[in-house]
């Protein structure tokens, strides 16, 4: 079969708890249900029963103040190293802390407890802002995710510099950064001119460097976290406005792993 290359690698991000900011990488190990640690650790609202997510700020906007960085890199699938919090007032804990879930819930604002592993049939709440053409609009619904697992949707989230781009071409006065759109994979594209090029690669096979495939299972569409105010960015809903009525709201790209690996930054992609 044919392969086309198609650009490569620009960065690599990881993060250890869902919903916090995580870790910017050189490498990072592929494995089958994804980048090794990513998404390991959640936090569970007792109230509701279901996963703290930032697609409902109005309850975990601020989980976007915390960071989480493993104390030491992950081995294996089966056994994940205790995670460093950073916390929004700039003290430090760590999740084999004794009282870890209580400095959490008094972080957060709310009764919550630190999750190493997902249970078999996890939910999280997702608010959907006012946005002209959105599939739902000023209402909260419930996203189900896959079984076992903090993911979404699909484990790893891949998006171009050039849609990025693109986007920040049509309203020069958002803050398009990697971060609001917390891709996995940041791939820097050969035709730098190619805006939403990621958008055509659905259903296809990704080669990355010298041993991993992705299959290309759907596109990306965004959400409310795009829009919430975060490390030096402010909050922006023009920002989901922008991809929504310029690109369906779709900007990027999901995948699951055929082959397992490493990806370093500046690996070659290729399509299949």
């Amino acid at each position: 079969m044919t392969r086309i290359l198609v650009g490569e690698v620009a960065s690599l991000w990881r993060y250890p708890v869902k919903s916090m900011l995580g870790e910017q990488l050189d490498e990072v190990d592929v494995v089958s249900k994804g980048i090794l640690g990513d998404r390991a650790y959640a936090l569970w609202d007792r109230e509701t029963e279901r996963i703290a997510s930032a697609k409902n700020p109005k309850k975990w906007a601020k989980l976007l103040e915390f960071k989480a960085e493993f104390v030491s890199s992950p081995t294996s699938p089966t056994s994940m190293p205790a995670v460093k919090f950073v916390l929004p007032d700039g003290s430090t804990t760590t999740s084999d802390n004794i009282d870890i879930n209580t400095t959490l819930s008094q972080a957060m604002g709310r009764n919550v407890q630190l999750l190493t592993s997902a249970p078999d049939a996890p939910s999280l709440d997702q608010y959907w802002p006012d946005i002209e053409g959105a599939l739902n609009r000023e209402v909260i619904t419930q996203l189900f995710m896959p079984s076992g697992t903090f993911f979404d949707s699909c484990p790893i989230h891949a998006i171009t510099t050039t849609t990025l781009a693109q986007l920040k071409n049509i309203y020069p006065e958002g803050a398009f950064e990697p971060c609001r759109f917390r891709p996995n994979i940041l791939i820097e594209p050969k035709d730098l001119e190619a805006a939403f090029i990621e958008d055509g690669w659905v259903s296809r096979k990704m080669l990355i460097g010298d041993e991993v495939s992705l299959s290309i299972d759907t596109s990306c569409p965004r959400c409310v976290v795009t829009t919430i105010a975060q490390l030096d960015l402010p909050t922006d809903l023009n920002i989901l406005r922008t991809t929504t009525k310029h690109n369906k709201t779709i900007a990027g790209i999901r995948t699951s792993v055929l082959q397992q690996g490493v990806i370093r930054c500046g690996d070659q992609i290729w399509l299949e």
